[in-house]
């Protein structure tokens, strides 16, 4: 897989976490934690270690937190990051 930061899959992933609980069945999203790695995968409809690359790109380029509760690391999204990251973009880099 190539890693570019943002591709369509990406992106679907940043937009479902905006609001979870509008794409996700309430048991795959904890509302102060986020959503599991296991919930976007089926949402994607890959495997789990596809998943599980774009969410720790995402998380690397800072775009989103983690929370680990027991086996099960949940993603929400860092609205400050992306923020900062719009802005870039705005100002032409």
């Amino acid at each position: 897989m190539l890693r570019t930061p943002l591709s369509q899959r990406r992106l679907d992933i940043l937009e479902w976490l905006r609001d979870p609980a509008a794409h996700f069945p309430a048991h795959q999203c904890l509302a102060e934690a986020g959503v599991s790695a296991e919930a976007v995968a089926v949402k994607l409809g890959v495997s789990r270690q596809v998943a599980d690359t774009h969410l720790e790109l995402l998380t690397a380029l800072g775009l989103l937190r983690t929370r680990r509760i027991r086996l099960r690391t949940y993603y929400r999204r860092d609205e400050v990051r992306i923020a900062e990251v719009a802005r870039m973009f705005e100002k032409g880099w």
